[in-house]
């Protein structure tokens, strides 16, 4: 395997006779300003006219089988939808008839039963050289037997799956105390979101009518299950749920419903996330409400806001960033040296602060007395600000001249020094939601059910603190110290919500650096080795997502844009600007851009849920590479 690994990377790029890491000749500050200024260009003229950016969020296919299953569901599916849909997931197969979940991944055998599923619903024919291709996979891999349980859940809705041969979630999880293990607020909220209205359709257990079998995807063979205690409750579940109480069922159905209902945010959508959202609608549907009721109806019509459409097809955005792309690409003009007082980025500003969110919401449950003042990842989504977009925003605020910024950036440090967790790091949306048990659930074989501190969410608030003069506070000591305690024995960070320690380092070294640790510190020293030891010919740096689960992808992989940056960002924040490192990376900026300013970037970068689900962030590539050309720019001058 080691031998594959080596031959994609080398792929990526070539060394030339000078023996440095892509070596064409030299990139002074001038070429690289002309790069930077045609990548600014860019970018100020993606900037909406309210002010904001949002670029394409783009993940896989399940998004768009799910599409069809749950409009199939809901009887509201038409020919036009699935036509345009299916032509989409044909254009993501591969050559040998499979589909992944990310570009250039390994072929997935859940996402490709779910496309073959809607494939079929688009009345492909099974004898097609494609369908057969992908059959022949999905048999070879296990076939629907070995699929995930999400992926049989969607099965069993439509008869071909048995609920019974699922694991159990029983809607009475809602009466849990907060202090009881298992309560959906030890879940993380993307997780509990999705848990509560599931435990309603489990425990209906509807079958409705798919116009077709999927026969020709079984094996016939089964997984033995695994032994131990939670096998054991879940076979203790199973004949619970033969003959549950029946007022308990029923008031526990009733409390989940409202608790469904009063989460649903402006847009219809449910923390502004696919997997809730569209078992939201399932499980109320299940409960009675109408596709006309007011709930459904704006539910339905939200869902169909996150669908794009253009010349490479009809598909589903699992989510949308525009806070995150906006306070991203704020701190990048100025690091383009764009005026603090910019129209483009006071019009920005004056958008994000009307985004701050005042509400309580999930997160307080653990932080009570912690007065709200934090930002969303979305549009439209109140109950669940989070860390990390919070710290970006205070970031980006505090580099532009607003003059009703100063508030909002007091409140925004006040609510994120509440956020942190017992150990002084930072999880994403809730404060120490670390409770392992979930995880061990039959049900919990996909994506990630919890939400401890990461280094690059505390790497993030660290360096906002340290840019607002807070870096001598309790909170950003803390934080240092967490941070000093995680990283890894060779000498990078691991990235949870990015490609992987490339993005986890290229966080964590410029918030030490702000925090005040000296770039010769042998910490900072050990994270440049890795950086160098992890540079590929090309003068670039890549990570391929498959590290998350195999080590020996670790800091290897293609060479893309936004990973390129995040390594320049390391490296520049630890004094390193005239090294050969950075003039490789630079050069591969420079020698990469497009005539029109930007960056081709088919590799995924971003990280939903490490080892299962992935994101495209087509801003990403833009945004990234100004700030580290940015600041080589002004390092260099």
């Amino acid at each position: 395997m080691t031998d594959v690994i080596d031959q994609a990377v080398s792929a990526s790029g070539s060394s030339d006779s000078s023996g440095s890491p892509g070596a064409s000749g030299p990139s002074g500050p001038s070429e690289a300003a002309a790069t930077l200024k045609a990548a600014a260009d860019h970018l100020l003229g993606l900037q909406d006219s309210a002010g904001w950016w949002k670029g394409e969020l783009e993940t896989n296919v399940t998004m768009d089988a799910e599409d069809l299953l749950l409009r199939q569901f809901l009887g509201i599916r038409t020919a036009e939808e699935t036509a345009e849909a299916a032509a989409w997931i044909r254009s993501q197969q591969r050559a040998d008839g499979t589909w992944a979940n990310f570009f250039d991944g390994p072929a997935d055998l859940s996402t490709t039963i779910e496309a073959y599923t809607a494939l079929r619903m688009a009345g492909d024919p099974q004898t097609a050289e494609h369908m057969t291709a992908a059959r022949t996979f999905i048999l070879a891999s296990g076939g629907i037997e070995g699929s995930r349980v999400f992926t049989r859940i969607w099965l069993a809705l439509f008869g071909e799956w048995q609920w019974s041969d699922l694991p159990v979630m029983p809607p009475e999880l809602i009466y849990l105390p907060k202090w009881f293990p298992l309560n959906v607020y030890d879940w993380a909220c993307w997780a509990r979101q999705t848990v509560v209205p599931l435990t309603i359709v489990n425990a209906l257990r509807p079958v409705r009518e798919l116009g077709f079998d999927l026969s020709e995807l079984r094996t016939g063979r089964r997984t033995p299950a695994k032994r131990g205690f939670f096998t054991t409750l879940d076979r203790a579940l199973h004949v619970y749920e033969r003959r549950p109480l029946r007022s308990l069922r029923d008031a526990a159905l009733r409390r989940s419903a409202e608790w469904i209902i009063a989460r649903q945010e402006a847009d219809g959508s449910w923390g502004g996330i696919q997997p809730p959202w569209v078992y939201s609608l399932m499980a109320l549907n299940l409960l009675g409400y109408g596709v006309d009721h007011p709930v459904m109806r704006k539910g339905i019509e939200g869902l169909n806001g996150f669908i794009i459409r253009d010349e490479r097809g009809r598909r589903l955005e699992a989510c949308q960033s525009p806070v995150w792309d906006t306070v991203l690409a704020m701190t990048a003009l100025r690091d383009a040296d764009l005026p603090a007082d910019h129209p483009a980025l006071v019009e920005a500003a004056d958008w994000v602060l009307g985004e701050e969110i005042t509400n309580p919401g999930d997160w307080s449950v653990r932080r009570p007395n912690v007065v709200p003042g934090g930002w969303a990842f979305e549009f439209d989504n109140d109950g669940y600000p989070d860390t990390d977009d919070t710290a970006e925003v205070l970031l980006a605020l505090n580099r532009v001249a607003h003059p009703d910024a100063a508030p909002a950036i007091r409140r925004g440090v006040e609510w994120l020094e509440g956020m942190a967790c017992k150990d002084g790091g930072y999880g994403a949306f809730d404060a120490d939601n670390t409770r392992t048990l979930a995880l061990k659930l039959p049900f919990c074989d996909f994506g990630a059910v919890i939400d401890p501190p990461t280094a690059d969410v505390t790497a993030h608030t660290l360096e906002a603190y340290a840019a607002l003069g807070r870096g001598g506070s309790t909170a950003s000591r803390r934080a240092l110290d967490w941070l000093v305690r995680e990283q890894e024995s060779d000498g990078s960070w691991f990235g949870r919500w990015g490609a992987n320690h490339v993005y986890g380092t290229g966080a964590v070294v410029p918030a030490l650096v702000a925090a005040g640790v000296d770039p010769e510190d042998e910490m900072i020293r050990r994270a440049v080795r890795w950086l160098e030891e992890h540079q590929n010919d090309d003068g670039g740096w890549g990570e391929d997502l498959r590290s998350y689960r195999d080590k020996r992808w670790v800091g290897r992989g293609v060479s893309t844009a936004s990973q390129t940056a995040w390594a320049l960002l390391a490296l520049l924040a630890a004094g390193e600007e005239r090294s050969s490192l950075v003039e490789g990376g630079v050069r591969f900026l420079i020698r990469t851009q497009r005539p029109d300013g930007t960056w081709d970037e088919d590799h995924y970068t971003g990280t939903g849920f490490p080892g299962d689900f992935y994101l495209n962030y087509h801003l990403y590539r833009l945004v990234f590479p100004i700030s580290a050309l940015g600041r080589y720019v002004k390092a260099l001058s």
